[in-house]
């Protein structure tokens, strides 16, 4: 009998990871009890559907998975989660009974390192600069100043703030530029294949020394505000700063007054809070080039997503080894 497989995610937020092709793989080895996922765990229709799940397949926008729907889903065996980090999806009852978790975080982390690549390329051509410049002045002789300073790719130094999956990706990317990359990550030893991309060096170093910095940090309790007005400080005269980690990384405020004082330039796609203010500094400070969230899987992206799940229910339901399952013992460690 073929594993019974239900979703859970919303609907309206996950459009395209999940197409025909991917569905048809799915029917292949499992029977897809409704392609409409569930989006509420309280309906009498879904706790009946819960009842004879096997595998849940969760996404954005997923109800929780705690303890309270184990009793409900008495059958279920795997959480293949169609989206990045588990942490605010899946409870930690779930391990302990013995499901296995795995995502694709992996796969979300491959446009956030392209977004990150094209963000080091365009700060240090001074494009967003040359940009405003151009718009202001329609002959091109107004630009000719910048374009004869130091600017440009070539012999720069781009600093890596945490090697996770995507400062892993982005370091591996950056080769295909004649740039130095320094790495900072306690967790990192000098044996890690990383360091064949980055040099290990300790995080003032690499703030003084860099003229991008791009921050790759997990969020946890030990690593809020670790950017802060005393980091902000040590970044040399017209470096960069980018963020598509986390918001709360970052002290706002600081960070804030750092950028209006025109110094250093910032790029960035995540904030604290998520939303920010409408008339935050942010939005009009012409060194700072601000997107909604917007470096992780949209549009077609998102069907990486759904692939890596796929692969991933592939592998379990025909007894080999998953490839990106999760060990809750480093839950604390991930993003």
């Amino acid at each position: 009998m073929r594993p019974r497989l239900s979703f859970a995610m919303a609907a309206a937020t996950t459009l395209h990871v999940f197409d025909e092709r991917l569905y048809n793989r799915l029917s292949a080895c499992c029977e897809i009890l409704s392609q409409t996922p569930m989006e509420d765990f309280t309906t009498p229709q879904a706790r009946a559907q819960l009842a004879v799940t096997d595998i849940l397949v969760t996404g954005w926008g997923a109800p929780f998975v705690g303890a309270n729907v184990l009793p409900l889903a008495p059958r279920l065996r795997l959480i293949a989660h169609a989206a990045g980090t588990v942490k605010h999806t899946i409870d930690e009852a779930v391990y302990a009974a013995g499901i296995t978790v795995t995502n694709a975080a992996a796969a979300n982390a491959v446009p956030v390192a392209e977004y990150t690549l094209a963000a080091i390329i365009f700060a240090n051509k001074r494009l967003f600069e040359l940009r405003d410049i151009y718009r202001k002045d329609c002959d091109r002789r107004a630009t000719w100043a910048l374009m004869n300073t130091p600017i440009g790719n070539y012999r720069r130094t781009v600093g890596l703030i945490g090697a996770s999956r995507i400062g892993r990706k982005v370091a591996k990317l950056l080769e295909v530029l004649d740039v130095e990359v320094l790495l900072y990550d306690p967790y990192v030893t000098a044996d890690d294949p990383v360091t064949a991309q980055a040099k290990l060096v300790d995080l003032q170093t690499l703030l003084r020394e860099s003229d991008t910095i791009s921050l790759h940090a997990p969020a946890l309790p030990a690593t809020r505000h670790m950017i802060g007005a005393e980091q902000f400080a040590l970044m040399r005269d017209g470096a960069t700063f980018i963020n598509t980690a986390r918001g709360m990384l970052v002290d706002h405020d600081a960070m804030v007054d750092e950028l209006a004082t025109g110094r250093i330039n910032a790029i960035i796609d995540v904030t604290s809070p998520e939303v920010l203010d409408p008339g935050s500094p942010l939005y009009t400070l012409p060194n700072v080039f601000l997107t909604p969230h917007a470096a992780g899987a949209g549009g077609l992206e998102r069907l990486r997503l759904g692939e890596m799940a796929v692969e991933e229910i592939e592998r379990f339901v025909s007894g080999r080894p998953l490839e990106h399952a999760i060990d809750p013992h480093l839950l604390e460690r991930l993003a």
